[in-house]
C-alpha cells in the first residue's frame, strides 16, 4: 500500500505456527503472541512480560571493570584528586552526575568538566587536558568520550596522570593507552552489552565500587538517570535496558529526586513519570545547556540537593530549551524539504555555513525523522566545518567514521550506531557525499524502502482492557516500538493545530465511538493536507497511546500515515 506521503506500507510477516506455540506455552492472547514473535523476544523477555525482573550487574566479573575499579579505589584510598570529564549531551551529563553524587557521598575530592561545544570541541583533547591539569588531578575519568582520543591520553601519560575511559562509542585497535578502557565494543562477543549507554556502564561500575568498599551510597535512587540517558541516546529498550526501564519507572519517587520534581513543578505536571516525559520533556531540557553554551548546567542540576541551585538551574535550562526551539524552527523553516526530496539521495547531506553548531545534531535528527533516511548536517565552526549525523536502524553511522578517517575524507570523529559527529574540510564535502552514498548502496542493496505495521485493527477493539494487554510489552522505545496498526474506513470530523506544527484530529469509524488523534510535526505536510481537507473515508496507520493527566487516563491514536 502506498500512503499519501508516498511511503510503502506492508503488514509485518510472522510465523503463525510460532504464534500458536506462544499462545499455548504461555497462555497469551492472539495479538500479544503475534507481537512477541514479530519482535523476536527471547525466553527471558517473554518471562518479563508477567514477572518482575531484578537488575543484575552483568559486568561484575569483567576484567576491564575490575581493573578500573582497583585504580579508582587506590586513588580514593590515597585521597588524590579526581577529574570527571563528560560529554555535553544527556548521557555525558547523567554519567558525570552519578560520579559527582558518589564522590560527594564518600567525601572524595574531585571536580567535573563538561566541554564547551564551541571553544573546547568534542570530548577529550590535548588542548583541553592542558587546561584541566592546572587543577592537579591525579586521575581523569572520561565518560561518554575518550575512545578515539589517542593524542590526549598520550599527553596524560606523559604527565603521569592516570586515566579511565568509560564509553560506548565505536572503538578500534590499537586502543588508546589509558590505564583502563571500559567499552563493550572492544569485544564482539556479547551484542547485548553494546546496547548500553555510558551512564549504564557508569552505574554498573559504581555498583562494583560500592560492593568493594562497602559504601552506603544509594545508587538505585538514581536509576532514573540511567533510563533518561538510555532513552535520549536512542539505545534499544530490549533485554537489560528494558529491565532497567521497568524498574526505574515503577520505583521512581519524585520525593527522592528534587531536580526532576522541580522540572515537573515548572510545567505544573502531577502524574507518574513516563518514557515520553524523559525523551520529549526532560531530555531536551538537560541537553539545552550543552547546545547553547552552558554545558555544565545539566550536571549542576542533576547532581545537586541544594534547593536554590536546583530551582535556578532548572529555570535557566527551561529558558534555554525554549530559545533552542525557536532557533531550531527558524533553521527548519529555511530548509527546502521539497528540493531534498527531489534529490532522492540515500543519505541526506545538508550544508549551511551559518547554522548554530549546537543545533546541527537535532536538525539532523529532524531530517532523519522526516525522510526516514540517515542525515548529516554540516556548518562552519571557526576555520573548520563541524558535522553531526543521525541514522536509521539499517545503517551503522558510527562504523562509517573510521573508513572516512582512513580515506582522509574527514579530520576526526566518533560515534555509535545511530549518531556520530566529525570535522571536515569544506573542500571534502563532495568526496564525503560520493563516499557515503556508495557505502550506503553497498550495505543496503537488499533493503527495500518499506514500512511495517503489525496488524489490522478495528476501532471498536480499542479500549482500556486492550491498552492494558498491549502495555505488557512496554515500556516502549527503540527496537521495542509501540505496536503500529492499520485502521480502515474512518472519517476526519474535526481538527486543530497545536504549537504551529502538530495536528490534533477527531476520527470516527463507521460504527462506534470517535477517538482523538495526534499527528506530530505534520503541519505543511501531505498528511496534514489530508487531515484538513479530505472528507471521505480513509485508512490510518497509527499507534495507540495512553495519556495520563491528573491521574486520569485517556486513549488517543498517534497517526503515522494515511492511506486512501
Amino acid at each position: 500500500m502506498i500512503s499519501v506521503s508516498k511511503k510503502k506500507w506492508e503488514k509485518q510477516k510472522v510465523n503463525k505456527n510460532l504464534v500458536e506455540k506462544v499462545k499455548q506455552d504461555h497462555g497469551f492472547g492472539n495479538i500479544l503472541s503475534h507481537l512477541i514473535i514479530s519482535r523476536n523476544y527471547d525466553s527471558s523477555e517473554i518471562y518479563g512480560i508477567n514477572n518482575n525482573q531484578e537488575i543484575t550487574n552483568i559486568f561484575k566479573d569483567d576484567y576491564d571493570f575490575q581493573k578500573a575499579s582497583l585504580i579508582l579505589l587506590d586513588t580514593i584510598k590515597n585521597n588524590e584528586k579526581v577529574c570527571i570529564l563528560g560529554d555535553y549531551d544527556v548521557d555525558g551529563s547523567c554519567a558525570t552526575s552519578l560520579f559527582v553524587r558518589y564522590f560527594n557521598h564518600i567525601n572524595q575530592q574531585h571536580f567535573f568538566y563538561i566541554p564547551d561545544r564551541i571553544s573546547d570541541g568534542y570530548g577529550a583533547s590535548k588542548k583541553l587536558f592542558q587546561k584541566l591539569i592546572i587543577k592537579k588531578p591525579k586521575l581523569i575519568i572520561m565518560v561518554d568520550c575518550g575512545s578515539t582520543s589517542y593524542e590526549a591520553i598520550e599527553y596524560l601519560n606523559q604527565q603521569n596522570i592516570k586515566s579511565i575511559i568509560i564509553d560506548h562509542h565505536e572503538i578500534n585497535k590499537p586502543y588508546p593507552k589509558s590505564d583502563a578502557v571500559i567499552n563493550p565494543k572492544k569485544k564482539n562477543t556479547n551484542k547485548e552489552q553494546t546496547f548500553l549507554c555510558a551512564t549504564t556502564l557508569t552505574y554498573f561500575f559504581i555498583d562494583i565500587l560500592i560492593k568493594k568498599s562497602k559504601s552506603s551510597f544509594k545508587l538505585y535512587d538514581f536509576l532514573i538517570y540511567v533510563l533518561l540517558a538510555t532513552i535520549c541516546d536512542v539505545m534499544p529498550l530490549r533485554k537489560i535496558n528494558k529491565i532497567i526501564a521497568r524498574n526505574a519507572i515503577n520505583d521512581f519517587n519524585f520525593k527522592n529526586n528534587t531536580a526532576l520534581s522541580q522540572i515537573f513543578d515548572q510545567f505544573k505536571l502531577k502524574k507518574k513519570i513516563t518514557i515520553d516525559d524523559l525523551g520529549f520533556l526532560i531530555g531536551p531540557i538537560i541537553n539545552a545547556g550543552g547546545r547553547l553554551n552552558h554545558s555544565n548546567y545539566g550536571v549542576e542540576l542533576l547532581s545537586s540537593d541544594n534547593q536554590k541551585i536546583i530551582k535556578d538551574k532548572s529555570i535557566k535550562l527551561i529558558d534555554l530549551n525554549n530559545k533552542r526551539k525557536k532557533i531550531e524552527q527558524n533553521i527548519l523553516d529555511e530548509i527546502n524539504f521539497e528540493k531534498i526530496k527531489n534529490e532522492n539521495n540515500n543519505v541526506i547531506i545538508y550544508y549551511k555555513s551559518n547554522l548554530n553548531e549546537g543545533l546541527i545534531g537535532i536538525i539532523a535528527s529532524r531530517l532523519k525523522d522526516y525522510f526516514n533516511k540517515p542525515s548529516i548536517v554540516i556548518t562552519k565552526s571557526n576555520n573548520i566545518l563541524k558535522a553531526s549525523a543521525r541514522s536509521t536502524s539499517s545503517y551503522n553511522i558510527g562504523n562509517l567514521i573510521k573508513s572516512l578517517i582512513d580515506n582522509n575524507i574527514i579530520e576526526n570523529g566518533g560515534g555509535h550506531n545511530m549518531a556520530a559527529g566529525f570535522t571536515i574540510k569544506k573542500s571534502n564535502i563532495r568526496l564525503l557525499d560520493n563516499f557515503i552514498q556508495n557505502d550506503y548502496s553497498k550495505k543496503n542493496f537488499n533493503t527495500q524502502n518499506s514500512y511495517k505495521y503489525d496488524m489490522e485493527l478495528s476501532m471498536s477493539a480499542i479500549n482500556t482492557k486492550f491498552m492494558k494487554e498491549i502495555n505488557k510489552l512496554g515500556p516502549f522505545g527503540h527496537y521495542n516500538y509501540s505496536p503500529t496498526f492499520l485502521i480502515k474506513n474512518v472519517k476526519i470530523i474535526k481538527f486543530d493545530i497545536i504549537h504551529n506544527k502538530h495536528i490534533s484530529a477527531i476520527v470516527k469509524p463507521e460504527i462506534g465511538s470517535s477517538i482523538k488523534t495526534i499527528c506530530f510535526n505534520s503541519l505543511n505536510s501531505k498528511i496534514g493536507e489530508y487531515l484538513f481537507y479530505y472528507k471521505k473515508k480513509i485508512n490510518i496507520i497509527a499507534q495507540i497511546h495512553e495519556n495520563i493527566w491528573n491521574n486520569k487516563k485517556t486513549i488517543q491514536l498517534n497517526i503515522r500515515d494515511l492511506i486512501l
